[in-house]
């Protein structure tokens, strides 16, 4: 049997990439928000209000409202410029966030709390996609472009590893409301040290040079492909909400809320190991094939967190969890430049994006609900029951993963690439 695996240009050249890191720096504590959001709220409202139940609908409303508005940002973004979105944007959020804090901490009812969550939720900023855009540009047609898309798909993956740690260690060991003041400020740091980095970012059509390209505009959506991976990464968001709410509930129960922490960092070192090898590795298997086999591997691994009942068989399953998850959503992200057009890749990679919010969010709300209600671990029947029926909808589905007609010419549009021939 052949190799399945293929040299190509390393990371360690992309690095040397000239001005990569002014926005490389500042994108990753911009695109924090996403990481940290969620567990800041969970750990905050469950301690001011004694719910899980109540936590889980405060982060649900956050993560709702995030997948509903990020394909708008990022249209916007596109349309008007990545700065002129991403300045009032940051404020907006640094704003809702501390206002979010003062609200539970002030013990307010649950609707204020609602209230609060959907313009912090609507403002994330859409990081990832704009530095991927920046890649576009600085790359153009280069063949570091894929090495370009492996490391964005790492850097993620790096981005769930810190933010929710970061989060849980200041939420228990300083201050419950320190993770989300800190959320704000590396969002408002962050994002406008990124609007500054004029140099790289991509030009708004209808500018210099682009007035005779024809831009595509076809939603994004409209690619079945697209439409399946969307509910593939609904259940990647069912596994990071149920664990968020699951290991904190079974780390309280046992009398070690600290233990937390170490447990989610588990799950996070192996989400990052297996990230850095598979984004490292040009593969010769078909994306489509690599996607359901490591999604079968997710939710068999998921599946196993429900009969976890100590702390050692669930820092091992944890670990298997995260190195599962991680090379299906590279792969995911891989697919997404096979089968969208050019000009609609940024939209593309929102909706991908928003999806997992969705699902955190689904996840968390169940996941805290079943926390209250039933005994301890209950929430863990959310990740293994959204990444079952997320793989059963692959399987029925995979024919329309495959990729799209290649060999002709697509224009500069929504993902910001010159007019290139797609080989």
């Amino acid at each position: 049997m052949a190799s399945t695996v293929t040299s190509r240009p390393g990371y360690g050249q992309l690095l040397r990439t000239r001005g990569a890191w002014t926005f490389l720096l500042p994108g990753f504590a911009a695109r924090q928000p996403f990481a940290m959001l969620t567990v800041s709220i969970v750990l905050l409202v469950q301690h001011t209000t004694g719910s899980y139940g109540v936590a889980g609908a405060a982060a649900a409303v956050t993560g709702v409202s995030m997948a509903l508005f990020a394909p708008y940002s990022g249209r916007l973004a596109d349309r008007h410029g990545q700065r002129t979105v991403l300045i009032p944007g940051v404020l907006v959020h640094a704003l809702s966030v501390l206002t979010l804090t003062a609200l539970a901490l002030a013990d307010a009812p649950l609707w204020a709390l609602l209230a609060a969550a959907l313009p912090t939720g609507a403002s994330i900023p859409q990081i990832g996609p704009m530095v991927r855009a920046r890649w576009a540009v600085k790359l153009q047609d280069s063949p570091l472009l894929p090495t370009a898309a492996a490391f964005e798909s790492v850097t993620d993956e790096l981005t769930f590893v810190v933010g929710p740690l970061l989060a849980t260690a200041l939420c228990t060991a300083v201050d419950p409301a320190a993770g989300l003041v800190t959320e704000a400020s590396l969002t408002l740091l962050g994002g406008l040290l990124f609007a500054a980095q004029r140099s790289t970012q991509p030009s708004v059509p209808g500018g210099t040079g682009e007035g005779h390209a024809r831009v595509e505009r076809a939603s994004a959506l409209r690619v079945p492909g697209v439409r399946v991976l969307i509910v593939a990464f609904l259940g990647i968001g069912s596994v990071f909400g149920g664990m968020q709410v699951s290991l904190a509930a079974f780390t309280e129960s046992i009398g070690e809320p600290g233990l937390n922490g170490v447990l989610y960092g588990t799950f996070a070192a192996g989400n990052m190991l297996s990230g850095l090898v598979c984004g490292a590795i040009a593969w010769k298997t078909a994306p489509q094939q690599r996607l359901v086999v490591g999604y079968a591997a997710l939710a068999l691994t998921a599946s196993g967190l429900l009969a976890a009942h100590s702390v050692l068989v669930l820092a091992g399953l944890g670990l298997l969890v995260g190195m599962s998850i991680a090379p299906t959503l590279i792969t995911g992200y891989t697919l997404v430049e096979n089968l969208v057009p050019a000009g609609a890749r940024t939209e593309a990679f929102t909706w991908l994006t928003g999806a997992v919010a969705l699902g955190q969010a689904a996840a968390v709300t169940v996941a805290g609900q079943l926390e209250d209600r039933l005994r301890d671990g209950a929430g863990f029947l959310v990740p293994m029951g959204g990444t079952l029926l997320a793989l059963a909808t692959l399987l029925a589905l995979r024919s329309r993963l495959a990729a799209r007609p290649r060999g002709r010419t697509v224009a500069r549009g929504v993902g910001h690439r010159v007019p290139v021939t797609v080989d």
